[in-house]
């Protein structure tokens, strides 16, 4: 049955006339082209290969005041902290070539670290702390500027890996002789107790982690060797696994400090366990290039070199090339503007209220801070809950309107109801924004605008879908009506959640408000901090939710079963209740085969071919009410070198990752005073011991 067909249908329901109705419909289009904008950067497009490698050097280096600790007995020589064969950073693919030691990057973060228990569900309060600390199985943040032929996860703590011959099974090698910033060994122990404690575990919820759906129903991974583990797939050779690894999802802890305190080893309660580090405990132990020293409670977050840390770059020079890294805890916001008027160094301008005055003081050649711009990979829509089974022990008010969600006329109408010019511009003047309908980016890899779905602003058109859903004015107030079988007939009001830490969700979420009330449906707002934002989601307790969206809908590759329901916790618009069941809508079903169709092929034309479906159903059937899509611009200040070429804020991770910060350094010339822990290392083994000083 086509669009007007099952709409003409549903009005004869409501006691309409069919002609009436069908007469109101605005019909799907295409998408509007978005605005021409010329300053977006190019990345330079290089094989992996020619990023680095794994291999051993005749010799190698590190800072003149680290040597020093060698030479009192602290601290072993360089050779023996590294592994026997080092990650090898090739100076050809640095801009600048190889660095030299010393100086701070300063970061301005909004969010506030829970504790450094990241594995269990603790946020280090963004910003790209935990890009600092923690290190994954693989790594795609650099794939920017990978060539699409190469395209594939980076090594990272694999080394390698192996498919065998029928694709049920992948060997995952690990780099070998690479230890934790407290000297600790890194081994195959840490991912057991990471995959049996954590993924598998479902009463731990992860941050950014990966739960019992994400490598596949079934799927299973057991120590095969001192340095190597070996999964197990329902499923022949399903490639996004790969990705699967990379930040945040399979970043393994330190199981030598972390295994003890959990519940399965003690008497603490999950809770427990998850904020047995909280940001006071120092020196907890990482993989990353820097580690925690220094706390201070609303005021910063300091990281220092690790003296452990595996990677060189081809001289033979132990990174870091920064010693420090610094986190001012203020907001979102002002870290755009600190680090445009250079007291920070770095910033993913993300908010697009900022663009026009960051750009004109960028363009001072007196400016500490430069300014470039990605592609259009930020993009917001607004989610509605799906769950009609329980999920979040919904009362009254809140199942009716689930059951609206469910409704494909209501959907189309709130789709119908946003005017995305008017949004986008009262964001931000000029070519930034562009109509986005949902799903997958335009402009992306797996992006096709014939699969895409757009169904225009139009309020008469709204109303018409509203009302084959069975909802009108009955009272004459001017807002819409449930039946009288629903709560008794009551207006229909609806809960929006936002998040508060950032002023472009706040903008966006009371757009939806103001426009949604012109539409004659009441919306309040919940505008809730980062932290209690992510416990409402993850709770369930919302009805429509408006929020920025994440690599999914940029790479799919990377998370594919993030788009859909394909276990009970992937998809946060719709999770399992309490009994595990989820009630998928029939076009969510399909949606789920599509999606394990994805992750179990290798095949690029099949994997397009079903992108292309999925994008036609995601947006035929109104999944996300897409609302604005823009570009995002990297601010970095002029004193830092080897930044790579059209580094985007985001697209595989972000640009903390993206810029490989291990490698960015400053010249001696222009190298500032900034350090707070001059000429100090991380403490002695255990995590807990003090700076030590030489």
């Amino acid at each position: 049955m086509n669009l007007l067909s099952r709409v003409a249908s549903a009005a004869l329901l409501v006691g309409l006339a069919p002609g009436l109705v069908s007469a109101q419909i605005v019909e799907a289009t295409s998408v509007p082209p978005a605005p021409a904008f010329d300053a977006q950067g190019e990345p330079v497009f290089v094989n992996r290969s020619d990023v680095f490698e794994y291999r051993a050097l005749e010799s190698y280096a590190e800072p003149d005041f680290v040597a020093e600790f060698v030479a009192a007995g602290l601290l072993p020589p360089v050779a023996e902290r590294l592994p026997a064969e080092p990650l090898v950073y090739k100076a050809g693919n640095m801009p600048d070539g190889p660095g030299v030691y010393g100086d701070v990057m300063r970061h301005v973060i909004g969010g506030r670290p829970e504790g450094w228990n990241y594995i269990a569900g603790n946020s280090q309060g963004w910003g790209g702390i935990d890009i600092g600390m923690f290190e994954c199985l693989t790594r795609t943040g650099p794939l920017f500027m990978v060539n699409s032929e190469d395209l594939a996860p980076m090594p990272n703590l694999a080394k390698d890996w192996e498919w065998s011959e029928d694709g049920m099974s992948l060997v995952v090698n690990l780099i070998e002789g690479a230890k934790w910033s407290d000297g600790d060994p890194f081994d195959a122990d840490d991912l057991v107790f990471y995959w049996d404690h954590h993924v598998m575990d479902p009463e731990i919820t992860p941050l950014n982690g990966a739960s019992q759906g994400t490598f596949g129903e079934g799927s299973t991974m057991e120590k095969t060797g001192e340095f190597q583990v070996t999964f197990t797939f329902t499923t022949s050779r399903p490639e996004a696994v790969l990705y699967a690894m990379a930040y945040g999802t399979f970043c393994p802890g330190p199981s030598h400090i972390l295994a003890p305190e959990h519940p399965a080893n003690s008497d603490n309660s999950y809770e427990d366990y998850r904020n047995a580090f909280p940001p006071e405990y120092l020196n907890f132990p990482v993989m990353g290039a820097w580690v925690p020293v220094e706390y201070r409670s609303d005021d910063i977050v300091v990281l220092r070199r690790n003296p452990y840390y595996w990677k060189v770059d081809d001289a033979g020079n132990q990174l870091p090339y920064l010693n420090e890294m610094h986190y001012r805890l203020s907001t979102w916001a002002d870290r755009d503007v600190q680090a445009v008027a250079g007291t920070g160094d770095f910033s993913n301008l993300e908010q697009a209220e900022n663009f026009v005055e960051s750009l004109r003081r960028a363009a001072d050649p007196d400016s500490p801070a430069r300014l470039a711009f990605g592609p259009r990979t930020i993009g917001y829509s607004m989610y509605m809950n799906f769950s009609g089974n329980g999920w979040g022990e919904p009362d009254e008010r809140r199942q009716a309107i689930r059951e609206l969600n469910r409704n494909a006329d209501f959907r189309m109408g709130l789709t119908q109801v946003i005017d995305r010019v008017r949004l986008g511009e009262s964001l931000v003047k000029g070519p930034f924004t562009a109509e986005y309908p949902g799903g997958i980016y335009a402009g992306t890899s797996f992006y096709d605008a014939d699969s895409t779905v757009f169904y225009p602003y139009s309020l008469e058109s709204a109303a018409a879908h509203f009302e084959a859903a069975g909802l009108t004015d009955t009272d004459g107030d001017g807002f819409l009506n449930h039946p009288a079988a629903v709560l008794g007939g009551a207006n229909v009001q609806v809960t929006l959640l936002s998040n508060n830490e950032y002023a472009t969700d706040g903008n966006l979420a009371e757009g939806i408000v103001a426009m949604m009330e012109e539409a004659g449906i009441q919306v309040a707002l919940n505008s809730l901090a980062g932290n209690d934002f992510d416990a409402t989601r993850d709770a369930g307790r919302y009805d429509w939710m408006v929020r920025r969206n994440t690599s999914e809908y940029i790479t799919v590759i990377q998370r594919p079963t993030d788009l859909a329901p394909v276990g009970p916790q992937t998809a946060w618009m719709h999770m399992a209740n309490e009994a595990g069941e989820i009630d998928l809508m029939d076009f969510e079903a399909e949606m789920v085969d599509v999606i394990n169709a994805f992750v179990a092929t290798n095949d690029p034309t099949e994997r397009a071919e079903l992108m292309k479906t999925y994008q036609r159903l995601h947006t035929e059937n109104v999944y996300s009410v897409g609302l604005t899509a823009y570009p995002g611009a990297l601010i970095i200040n002029k004193r830092f070198s080897n930044i790579p070429p059209g580094a985007p804020i985001f697209m595989y991770n972000w640009a903390e990752d993206n810029i490989i910060r291990e490698r960015v350094f400053v010249a001696s010339d222009a190298q500032s005073d900034n350090e707070l822990h001059p000429g100090t290392l991380p403490g002695a083994p255990g995590g807990t011991g003090p700076m030590m000083a030489n």
